[in-house]
């Protein structure tokens, strides 16, 4: 091996050698580690924080992926031409084609591929989730979204400590499946919600008496990866952040400076470095130059996610795009730290939003990216749209889920918020506001109440008319997902007499999404196009391949994880390793 430096520091000997570095723990990282050592190379994983996961292990856990195992068996086949065209509509010429066909190609392949490589891997289709488009040409009704089953922690043994926690833990038991949730939404308006929340009970109670732990979501995911690398004794080293990459002089990256145990360690990588380390949410100054709009500290990022990654392949000269961009999300801010995201409660009927004016200005079922985009271009224009207000009266909050408040009589040590008074923590947050009538409300919030009035008159007159001719509310299958399905509009209903509720929406992301450019083969390239030898990127590290758009539930993850397994198999096949001709998906 050539001489190396960083940033023209004189060589040093190298304390450790593997065929390739992961840097990052998330799903797409964990992906292309397994993948390169099922191809036959040595592999070791690196992960700045103390627990393994990153923001994958806070997600929804979902996947889009289009033609996936899981989706065949269920009886759908997605149009891959239909797809292609889909995410060409999406992307409006941000992504270029290659990169979109390696995506709608290698994605199947990757999912064909886990569930070959370890039992602990297995994927469910959650048929009728639409795509967030899928009335444009190539969307589909269906939906391509791709969930992983609950697993019992416990079978990660003393491992389940180093998986990263959500946020807000749950009470032993309080787990829901993917493909529970939108019963779940209609807890009053079916059976099968009814069903579902006897379920939960029922789980809470086995959860005291077996010491079940099971999870769902991100957490089965990442834990699920853990389970297969354990299997192949890959190695991974928490609290050992990447300081710099090794870069020889013909600007070939041979590896990594990483930090274990406070102290440095300079790691070789003979044949590739694959940064996966997650976006730049929670950099306060990177945020500052270019996103002015967002507030790192409501990120749902994971709180590591710095840009280490990023800012190291820069330096190693690779070329940056989509930094103003991020995965954007409306949400409540209850108190520091404790975050959470407006999903259903957008498509419930009986509510409304409007920006500081007062005034509505988005269909309120909107994609989140959509809506969150939206957001900013109206402060951008000058009128306040940060913080927005969900307005909703006393049978919107008696009747659906919101933001967790079960519509339910108060039941005493209930986990979650139920009965019908607002919970005194949710008052004293600042984000909620209740008043009498719609002039109480204005004032309230700080709008202007004759604005806020010919708002709410018009709104209702459209319900009242079951047909939003300003922004098209639940035209779009998407919309009506969460909806009240028992009304003859589902997403609309007048705002009755009574109590008024209003939920302060700030701006929230799950994660930044622009970072390193990368080709079809996941390499990372230079600001002129020009491949950077050794170095590989997925993830939110690099400039998203879905653009500044988002097709769909687990537009995030299913990405991170196909390219991550498309470095690996291009890792493998320069360094000469053979193709896995007895799994399913493997490269030819």
């Amino acid at each position: 091996m050539g001489s190396s430096s960083t940033a023209g520091a004189e060589p040093e000997h190298h304390e450790h050698e593997v065929d390739v570095l992961v840097v990052g723990s998330g799903a797409g990282g964990l992906t292309a580690a397994l993948r390169a050592h099922d191809r036959g190379l040595s592999v070791l994983v690196v992960e700045k924080a103390g627990r393994f996961g990153g923001s994958s292990a806070l997600s929804g856990g979902g996947l889009w992926i289009p033609g996936a195992p899981a989706q065949v068996r269920g009886g759908h086949r997605a149009d891959r031409d239909g797809t292609l065209h889909y995410l060409e509509q999406l992307t409006e010429g941000l992504v270029g084609r290659e990169r979109l066909v390696s995506y709608v190609d290698n994605g199947p392949a990757m999912m064909a591929y886990l569930e070959a490589a370890s039992e602990h891997l297995r994927f469910v289709w959650k048929p009728g989730y639409p795509d967030y488009y899928p009335e444009l040409p190539g969307g589909s009704a269906q939906g391509s979204v791709i969930n992983v089953p609950q697993i019992d922690l416990r079978l990660l043994g003393d491992d389940q400590e180093r998986l990263l926690p959500p946020p807000a833990v749950a009470p032993k038991g309080f787990w829901i499946a993917p493909n529970e949730l939108v019963d779940f939404y209609r807890l009053r308006q079916s059976w099968k919600g009814k069903r579902v929340f006897l379920r939960l009970l029922w789980r809470m109670v086995r959860a005291r008496l077996l010491g079940e732990r099971y999870a769902t979501m991100g957490q089965s995911l990442v834990a699920r990866l853990l389970l297969a690398l354990r299997e192949r004794d890959v190695p991974l080293w928490a609290s050992s952040p990447m300081t710099a990459l090794l870069v020889e002089e013909d600007g070939r990256v041979v590896g990594a400076r990483v930090e274990r145990d406070g102290a440095p360690v300079r790691v070789a990588a003979r044949h590739g470095v694959v940064i996966a380390s997650g976006g730049f949410e929670h950099n306060a100054e990177l945020r500052r130059e270019h996103q002015p709009m967002a507030d790192p500290s409501v990120s749902l990022g994971a709180a590591s996610n710095t840009g280490d990654g990023i800012l190291a392949a820069r330096e190693a000269g690779a070329g940056l795009d989509l930094l103003d961009s991020a995965w954007w999300y409306p949400a409540v801010a209850w108190r520091p730290g404790n975050v959470q995201f407006s999903l259903n409660e957008r498509m419930m009927a009986s509510q409304l939003i409007v920006n500081g004016a007062g005034e509505r200005y988005i269909n309120e079922a909107a994609p989140y990216q959509d809506f969150g985009q939206r957001m900013i271009r109206g402060e951008e224009d000058g009128v306040p749209h940060i913080p927005s207000w969900l307005i909703m009266d006393e049978r919107c909050w008696r009747s659906y889920v919101v933001f967790g408040h079960l519509p339910l009589s108060r039941i005493p040590f209930a986990p979650v918020p139920t009965g019908r008074r607002i919970p005194d923590s949710w008052l004293e947050s600042g984000s909620v506001a209740v008043a009498d009538d719609v002039a109480g409300l204005a004032a309230a919030i700080g709008v202007p109440a004759e604005n806020l009035h010919r708002t709410v008159e018009r709104y209702n007159a459209l319900a009242e008319a079951g047909r939003d001719d300003d922004f098209h509310r639940g035209k779009s299958v998407y919309e009506r997902y969460y909806a009240d399905v028992t009304l003859p509009a589902p997403n609309l209903a007048p705002l009755g007499e009574g109590r008024l509720l209003a939920f302060r929406l700030i701006l929230s992301d799950l994660g930044t999404n622009g970072g390193i450019v990368t080709d079809e083969r996941a390499r990372a390239l230079r600001g002129d196009g020009s491949v950077i030898p050794g170095l590989y990127a997925t993830g939110n590290a690099t400039a998203a391949v879905m653009g500044r758009s988002y097709a769909g539930a687990g537009a995030t993850l299913g990405p991170a994880m196909t390219f991550g397994y498309v470095a690996a198999d291009d890792i493998a096949e320069r360094a000469g390793r053979p193709a896995l001709e007895d799994a399913p998906g493997s490269a030819s």
